[in-house]
């Protein structure tokens, strides 16, 4: 696959994760749950870190948030998670943070929007208070520009001078350059006040895919800062994930982004994390990186009316999220892995053999048998009514001897039957049937 060169940035440390153009690209999310609800939001921090945000973000919006942020952060380390928690704030955070410094202290980093502090207004003391404070305890800070709550005065300002102009700019298009020259200004402003470049993210969030392509890829020429990417509100369900994986792409193919968030919005009572796995997928889809083995399954056709094959695929996904946790403690590399799932005989061989493991179950009307290739070779034929256990059992046995006590090559075939293997003759420590879970998105065939 062809490297991607990144877009040369300022690393800054965040409690321990660096984000910037010497590191991945990181992952992180957000909680939805009321910051005064200190258990709550230890259950929905552990949560999403279980699923891989590496960094979580909390709001806080009123006394009983910030002082529940240092219970929260406790309550999260005392867990076993070292996830450094962002403190996000909006219209009062300069009081906030003076009024709770422990609060202040235990945050890892600050997001500020300086679209609803005092920016743009008679002065910037609020800004700047929050900055000295991020100062204080050497925090680093997002400088968060939002389209939504765009500073006035400076939108205003250049509206007016557009108009003024012999060769007027689309009303989109200045919109876009207030946000870049927001994020600078305002990044600007921060290191005045004290805060270094090393300390510094920005953000410029926009809910329209081509509106985050044009404004990032602009604001990344014009610095070097980190860059956080994501649309501000990506919307439910297929739209979200559609959205999101259209506006960042681009960008990180590009080069562009330090830290993502996919900000989709959760069905009520929904799972949070799945905004986590998306992001995830998103960047292992491009081969940026990888967080979990990948099952390539085909969608199905009429030589497919069995559902058997889906069935396999949504079993074998959720046994390999239940199995992470685990297996990436135990086996290095084995987010590497790669495994098919096909339908029928058109496809099944052919995509088997380029994955590390792959299963080509019988089509309508083919023989009611499924031959496993491991690393390109045909290892065993599964027959019988066990082939999804079957094939379960030499999944564990792959990951062992690959990413656990280093390869040892191929299992040996019979010599009695070279190459084939039925049910009865599959050792009888079967591992326990997967539990199904919501899936993340697979890599599906045309």
């Amino acid at each position: 696959m062809p490297s991607i060169t990144r877009r040369k940035s300022v690393n800054v440390n965040i409690g321990g994760v660096i984000v910037g153009s010497d590191a991945p690209v990181v992952v992180q999310s957000m909680t939805n749950t009321d910051t005064a609800d200190v258990e709550s939001s230890i259950q929905q921090i552990a949560a999403l870190a279980r699923a891989g945000s590496e960094m979580v973000r909390v709001t806080v919006n009123n006394d009983e948030a910030a002082k529940a942020v240092p219970a929260i952060v406790a309550g999260i380390a005392a867990k076993g998670w070292n996830t450094p928690i962002i403190g996000d704030f909006h219209y009062n955070g300069h009081l906030l943070l003076r009024k709770y410094p422990e609060c202040a202290r235990a945050l890892a980093k600050y997001r500020i929007n300086p679209g609803n502090v005092s920016i743009g207004r008679k002065d910037d003391d609020n800004f700047r208070t929050m900055i000295e404070v991020a100062v204080e305890h050497q925090k680093p800070v997002r400088i968060g520009v939002n389209w939504g709550s765009l500073d006035q005065a400076l939108l205003t300002r250049m509206m007016d001078e557009n108009s003024r102009s012999s060769e007027p700019k689309a009303a989109r298009d200045v919109m876009m350059e207030a946000m870049v020259v927001s994020a600078l200004d305002n990044a600007s402003a921060a290191e005045r006040y004290g805060l270094r470049r090393d300390q510094i993210i920005l953000s410029a969030k926009v809910s329209g895919v081509r509106d985050l392509i044009d404004v990032y890829t602009e604001l990344a020429r014009r610095c070097d800062y980190a860059l956080h990417l994501g649309l501000t509100e990506a919307g439910m369900g297929m739209k979200g994930v559609v959205a999101s994986t259209a506006g960042l792409s681009p960008l990180l193919l590009a080069g562009i982004g330090d830290t993502i968030r996919v900000s989709l919005t959760p069905t009520p009572g929904g799972d949070r994390s799945e905004e986590v796995r998306c992001g995830q997928q998103i960047l292992q889809s491009l081969g940026i990186r990888s967080f979990m083995p990948q099952v390539t399954s085909c969608p199905g056709c009429g030589r497919t009316t069995s559902t058997y094959f889906q069935e396999l695929a949504e079993r074998i996904q959720g046994y390999l999220v239940e199995s992470m946790p685990e297996w990436k403690q135990q086996y290095p590399g084995v987010e590497e892995l790669k495994l098919a799932v096909m339908g029928c005989i058109v496809n099944g061989p052919g995509e088997s053999k380029h994955a590390n493991i792959g299963i080509s179950l019988p089509g309508t009307f083919e023989d009611p048998k499924a031959p496993v290739y491991v690393d390109g070779k045909l290892l065993r034929t599964l027959k019988g009514d066990r082939i999804v256990e079957e094939f379960q059992v030499i999944l564990d046995e792959y990951v062992h001897e690959r990413y656990g006590n280093g390869f040892t090559g191929l299992p040996k075939a019979t010599a009695e039957t070279p190459n084939t293997v039925h049910a009865d003759d599959v050792q009888d420590s079967i591992a326990p049937e997967a539990k199904p879970v919501e899936p993340p998105v697979f890599s599906v065939l045309p």
